[in-house]
C-alpha cells in the first residue's frame, strides 16, 4: 500500500486528503535544499472542522470495547510494517537523519509503540472494586477524556506523532494533530494507515500549519479537552497559558540538557563511545541527547581526548547512504543557530574539535548545498556559560571535570532542566546515589539514549510533566471517575444525623 500519495493537500481530517486554505509551504530536504513536497499550510477554518470531526467521532469511539481499539491497533501495526520502507524513506527525506537511523530506530520503534499499545488498550488500571466504607460498593472507571489536540516537534516526527496519537486513541480519545510545518509527511502518513487499519474516520486527524495561526488556535479550542506539546520549554509556556484559559488537561514534554556524569571507575572506553553516541544521535537533535558530560578528573584528559578522536572519524554525507553516521540538521535556519552557539563560546572556551559545516562528505561528495555541521567538542566552558546551560539541539557536547561525588553531582543537576541523565560507573553505591538524587525523568547507569515502550518518557523541572509511552502514558489519556452503589437499602442512613434529627 502507499501511504506517500498525500492526494489533494497536506490536510487529512475525517478519513480524507484536503488542501490547505492558508500559505504555502514548501517541505525542504535539508541534505540538498530540494523541495520534498509543497503544501498549502492549514486555516484556523480547518482546524475547526477537524476538531468537529475528532468531536464527531469520539461517541462510537469512545464507547468500543478495549478489545475493538487493541485490534484496530494492532491492525495499524501490520499497516505500517507493511509501509516501513516508504516511512523511513520520507522521513529521511523530510529531516535529514541518516537513513539507518530512519530503518534501525524511528520506524521499527514507532511500530514496537503500536502493538504495545494495542495491548495496553485492554488494561485499564485501577483500584478493585470493594467495601471501603462498609455500607458501599465503590469501584473506579477509566473513561476518555475527549478531543486531544496534539502539536509534535520535528527532530522524531513519525515517532512524536505516535507518542502522541497511539495512547490517546488506545484510551478511547480522538485526536487532532498538529505536526511541525518543516516535517509533516510522516504524520500524515501515519493519519493514512490509520484508516487503511479500519479505524473510524474522524478518530485521528492531522492538520498541517504554523504554530502561531493553527497550533495556537488547536490549543486554545473550545472543545478540545487535553492538549499534548512536545516541544521548547519557552513554547511549552505558551501552550500552558493559552491551555489555562480553558481549563484543559496539559502534558508537555519539553527541553532537556541531559548531564552525562563519569565517575573515576567508570569503564573509560565504554563511557567514550557512549557519549559520542549519545551527544551524536539525530544530529545531536534529541532533547534526551547526552549534551553537557561531567568527568571526575582522573579520567578527564583521556576522556577528552577519546571523544575528539572518534568525533573527527564520524562520517558526514548523504542520508541516504547507509553508511554515513551523521546528516545535516533539520534546516539550514537550525544548522546557523546551534553554529551561533559555537562562535560565541569561542570567546570563552576551547573548541577542541569540529565548529563549522564540512565542505566534502566521507566519500567526497560536496555538502555545501546542505545543513551540515560537524561534531563539536568544547572544552574550559563554566557551568554558567550558555553552552552549558542553553539547549542547543545539535551536536555539540560540552566536557567539564568534577572532584568529588557531590560536586558532579550538584552540577548534573545545575540547570533547569530534568528529562534525562546518565551515570557512569562500576561501583553500585554510586549508581544508587545518582539514580535517587540526579532530577530527572530518566537516569540511565552506564548507557545513555535508549528508550522502550513499555516504560515512561518524560521529565522535572523545566522539562514539563506528563509521561510518553508505558502504561503511565496510557494513564495520562483517561479521566478517573469513582462510582459509589449504597449496598444497605436503608433509607434513613446514620450519618444523615450530622444535617437534620438525632441518633
Amino acid at each position: 500500500m502507499d501511504l506517500t500519495d498525500f492526494g489533494a493537500g497536506a490536510q487529512y481530517i475525517a478519513g480524507r486528503w484536503s488542501r490547505g486554505i492558508g500559505a504555502p509551504f514548501q517541505v525542504v530536504n535539508p541534505a540538498d535544499g530540494s523541495v520534498v513536497e509543497e503544501v498549502a499550510l492549514a486555516s484556523t477554518g480547518q482546524v475547526d472542522e477537524a476538531v468537529a470531526a475528532a468531536r464527531a467521532a469520539l461517541p462510537e469511539w469512545a464507547g468500543a470495547t478495549p478489545g475493538a481499539r487493541s485490534e484496530a491497533l494492532t491492525r495499524l501495526a501490520g499497516v505500517l510494517t507493511g509501509a516501513a520502507a516508504d516511512l523511513a524513506r520520507v522521513e529521511t527525506a523530510q529531516t535529514g537523519k541518516p537513513v539507518k537511523l530512519s530503518t534501525e530506530f524511528d520506524v521499527p520503534g514507532t511500530i514496537d509503540n503500536t502493538a504495545f499499545f494495542a495491548g495496553a488498550a485492554r488494561n485499564l488500571e485501577g483500584r478493585a472494586a470493594g467495601e471501603y466504607s462498609g455500607d458501599h460498593t465503590s469501584y473506579v472507571r477509566r473513561e476518555a477524556i475527549g478531543v486531544v489536540g496534539s502539536v509534535s516537534p520535528w527532530n522524531y516526527p513519525l515517532q512524536m506523532a505516535a507518542w502522541k496519537i497511539l495512547p490517546a486513541v488506545a484510551a478511547g480519545n480522538t485526536v487532532v494533530l498538529k505536526p511541525a510545518e518543516l516535517t509533516p509527511l510522516t504524520s500524515l502518513m501515519f493519519a493514512r494507515a490509520c484508516t487503511l487499519a479500519g479505524i473510524p474516520d474522524g478518530v485521528v486527524n492531522v492538520v498541517t500549519g504554523d504554530g502561531r495561526t493553527a497550533g495556537e488556535h488547536l490549543v486554545s479550542h473550545p472543545d478540545v479537552a487535553m492538549v499534548s506539546f512536545t516541544g521548547s520549554t519557552a513554547v511549552g509556556r505558551r501552550v500552558a497559558e493559552l491551555a489555562t484559559a480553558t481549563v484543559k488537561r496539559t502534558h508537555l514534554e519539553l527541553g532537556g540538557k541531559a548531564p552525562f556524569v563519569v565517575f573515576d571507575d567508570a569503564d573509560l572506553d565504554a563511557a567514550v563511545h557512549g557519549a559520542v553516541a549519545a551527544s551524536l544521535i539525530n544530529g545531536g537533535q534529541d532533547c534526551t541527547a547526552a549534551t553537557r558530560a561531567y568527568v571526575q578528573r582522573p579520567l578527564y584528559d583521556a576522556f577528552v581526548a577519546g571523544v575528539a578522536e572518534l568525533y573527527a572519524a564520524i562520517r558526514l554525507g548523504d542520508p541516504l547512504d547507509p553508511r554515513t553516521d551523521l546528516g545535516p540538521l533539520v534546516s539550514f535556519t537550525h544548522r546557523d543557530r546551534v553554529a551561533g552557539f559555537v562562535e560565541r563560546a569561542r570567546g570563552y572556551a576551547t573548541v577542541v574539535t569540529g565548529g563549522g559545516s564540512p565542505g566534502k562528505g566521507h566519500d567526497g561528495t560536496d555538502l555545501t548545498r546542505g545543513a551540515y555541521y560537524r561534531p563539536t567538542l568544547i572544552t574550559g566552558a563554566a557551568q554558567d556559560s550558555e553552552v552549558v546551560q542553553g539547549e542547543i539541539f545539535g551536536p555539540v557536547l560540552a566536557v567539564l571535570p568534577f572532584d568529588s561525588d557531590d560536586e558532579g553531582l550538584r552540577l548534573a543537576n545545575d540547570t533547569p532542566y530534568g528529562l534525562a541523565a546518565s551515570a557512569w560507573t562500576g561501583n553500585v553505591h554510586r549508581s544508587l546515589r545518582a539514580t535517587r538524587e540526579i532530577a530527572a525523568g530518566c537516569v540511565w547507569v552506564n548507557d545513555h539514549i535508549p528508550i522502550i515502550s513499555e516504560m515512561p518518557h518524560g521529565g522535572y523541572k523545566s522539562s514539563g510533566y506528563g509521561k510518553d509511552m508505558s502504561q503511565y502514558s496510557l494513564d495520562e489519556y483517561t479521566q478517573v471517575k469513582h462510582v459509589m452503589f449504597d449496598t444497605t437499602a436503608v433509607a434513613r442512613k446514620d450519618w444523615h444525623r450530622t444535617v437534620f434529627g438525632d441518633r
